[in-house]
């Protein structure tokens, strides 16, 4: 298919989503529907760079009326973003000291050096992981390593999907593990509304993180079975520069840790994520640490990635600012009428492949208020409600945009964006089934 066919068919689709949107939304609102179309059919089919994509809201958005230039150039220095500048430059310098070598064989020291081995492991080690850290951090500091296991093309992007399927999939296993989840609190205070204790948290989502984490790790595993890892080891005494850039990493992990709030047991320490990553990323350009040199290695940073969060960040405002989230999350409350089953599978599918388009966290934002009187209007558990939509907004595997690390997994370069449809589509349809499956047999005896 050629770029003019590829613009072409965007256009057509962005044309035939705001037509259709006419009949239920306003002007405005349409024409953010069908800008929406358009971006993601040109990430999708690739019909421009990746990075010319994610720039586009700054010139269509203020073009079309839906966001003012700039409320829209001021999403692409969101906070977020820093934080994976800081993530960005630890890889390189993990890259370029080979300390990946190193902790890549002491990796494979522990699990089986089969493809579905270690697919299985990463996913296992980012969900984990993801449970204390962000699921930004997770993904940032496990992908440079595992991008480094084999030069098998095929096998890196489902290692990278196995990082970033994890971190979203185990993200959920505590109340800290990503931003929905400590939202969902915030409003259960407002609402007055009896808290879930952390370890009941952990207790009730358990079972449907490891079953996420072996389906996850199975679905990538499929068609490996036959190819082989080849790998030489390189298990030397580590440099001074490799111990340099360990003394950071450590460092980094363990204020990240001390920082997490665990509440009512510690408040952290109230520092800032983005502040902590890009701080550690920028302490590499410094004595006596200098591993970086800034005219050759910020060449190496993924821009496009940083531009795609700003696109993503960008059509989340927008979301707002035109009343459009709203009208979506209103329109739920006509379905109260319906069996509590079907209202379940309706909030669940709805978040989870909204979410592809959003950012979760704001999604979330706005539409717990709404599940929340739609739980009380249909006479349902309002918490089960909202416990199902919270983790529904973290479980989108289909799209860059959707979370964090769909994004650090498309700027390794091993991973496409039909890659991601195609696995990711299978997940959010296991994931609603297991969620909804889980919250109606299991979580209802709890809350």
């Amino acid at each position: 298919m050629s770029q003019y066919t590829k613009l072409a068919l965007a256009l057509f689709l962005g044309l035939a989503f705001y037509t259709l949107a006419l009949l239920l939304f306003t002007q405005t609102q349409s024409l953010l529907i069908g800008t929406i179309a358009f971006l993601v059919t040109l990430w999708t089919n690739e019909g421009l760079p990746l990075g010319v994509v994610s720039l586009l809201p700054i010139i269509l958005f203020p073009s079309f009326g839906i966001l003012a230039t700039k409320a829209t150039t001021m999403n692409y220095a969101h906070p977020i973003i820093y934080l994976f500048l800081g993530g960005f430059l630890l890889a390189i310098a993990v890259e370029k000291t080979n300390l990946h070598h190193y902790i890549a064989d002491k990796v494979l020291s522990l699990f089986p050096s089969t493809p579905r081995g270690i697919i299985f492991s990463l996913a296992l080690t980012s969900g984990l992981l993801s449970a204390i850290l962000s699921n930004t951090t997770t993904t940032l500091l496990l992908i440079s390593i595992a991008l480094f296991l084999t030069q098998n093309e095929k096998l890196k992007m489902r290692f990278a999907l196995a990082i970033a399927y994890g971190a979203s999939v185990g993200g959920i296993l505590t109340p800290i593990g990503t931003p929905p989840n400590l939202i969902l609190f915030g409003i259960m205070s407002d609402k007055s509304l009896e808290p879930i204790a952390f370890f009941e948290w952990i207790m009730m989502v358990a079972p449907l993180v490891f079953l996420m984490l072996f389906f996850v790790s199975f679905l990538l595993s499929i068609g490996t079975k036959n190819i082989t890892i080849h790998r030489e080891k390189h298990l030397q005494a580590l440099t001074s520069e490799q111990k340099r850039v360990l003394y950071i990493l450590g460092g980094l992990i363990a204020l990240l840790i001390i920082n997490a709030k665990i509440q009512p047991y510690w408040s952290g320490l109230g520092m800032s994520e983005p502040v902590i990553l890009l701080g550690s990323g920028l302490l590499l350009f410094l004595s006596p640490f200098k591993i970086l040199d800034w005219e050759e290695d910020s060449k190496k940073v993924p821009f496009k990635i940083m531009f795609l969060f700003g696109a993503g960040f960008s059509i989340a405002k927008a979301f707002g600012v035109t009343g459009l989230a709203d009208e979506i999350a209103s329109n739920l409350l006509a379905f109260t009428h319906l069996s509590p089953l079907l209202l379940l599978v309706i909030v669940a599918s709805l978040i989870t492949f909204t979410t592809e388009i959003t950012s979760n966290t704001a999604l979330i934002s706005i539409m717990l208020p709404v599940i929340y009187a739609i739980s009380v209007q249909s006479g349902m558990d309002v918490r089960l409600f909202m416990m199902v939509a919270t983790v529904c907004a973290s479980y989108a595997f289909m799209l860059p945009i959707a979370t964090a690390p769909n994004a650090i997994a498309m700027s390794s370069g091993s991973v496409k964006i039909t890659d991601m449809l195609r696995y990711g589509v299978i997940l959010n349809f296991v994931g609603i089934f297991l969620i909804v499956l889980i919250a109606e047999y299991f979580w209802k005896y709890f809350i």
